[in-house]
């Protein structure tokens, strides 16, 4: 299906098979596309990247379409790589978490640092946080090739 280019995302760098390869999903998704390109919000003389995720229906194009600065995209897969990288080592404790101290990590980025931390606001934190890591296992092998794949590409560039 062809990402529609009438809209006010202008999509620049296409992978229009994305339902193809959509995790558990593959196959029977309504995310049928991904691109970069210049994004809706743009105001005249100012121009933001963002990335867009393309939902469709069946029948038309979605609303719940998401787009996203591409230094969101970036912050999201930083707190997929250090949620995945704790959880290799939660089970040292009791719930998963230091209940004394959820923090998991300060990351720093533009001068200051994004917090990554266990959210003990939750009420059901304990038997949800069991559920995300069974469900992170399960996920393991879609997770992982993705992992992997960033990581040469990254080396590719030189990162």
């Amino acid at each position: 299906m062809k990402i529609p280019t009438h809209l006010k995302h202008k999509p620049v760098i296409v992978a229009e098979n994305y339902a193809n390869i959509d995790g558990r999903t593959a196959y029977d998704t309504d995310a049928q596309g991904l691109s970069l390109g210049l994004a809706q919000w743009n105001d005249r003389g100012k121009v933001d990247i963002s990335a867009k995720v393309w939902r469709h229906t069946g029948g038309k194009w979605s609303r719940q379409s998401e787009e996203l600065p591409l230094h969101r995209v970036l912050d999201l897969a930083i707190l997929v790589c250090e949620t995945e990288l704790y959880f290799k080592e939660a089970y040292r404790h009791e719930h998963l978490y230091d209940e004394e101290n959820p923090l998991i990590k300060r990351v720093g980025l533009q001068g200051d640092a994004m917090t990554v931390e266990v959210c003990t606001d939750n009420e059901q934190i304990n038997e949800d946080i069991q559920l995300f890591q069974q469900a992170l296992n399960n996920d393991g092998e879609l997770i992982g090739e993705r992992l992997r794949t960033l990581s040469r590409i990254l080396k590719e560039m030189g990162y």
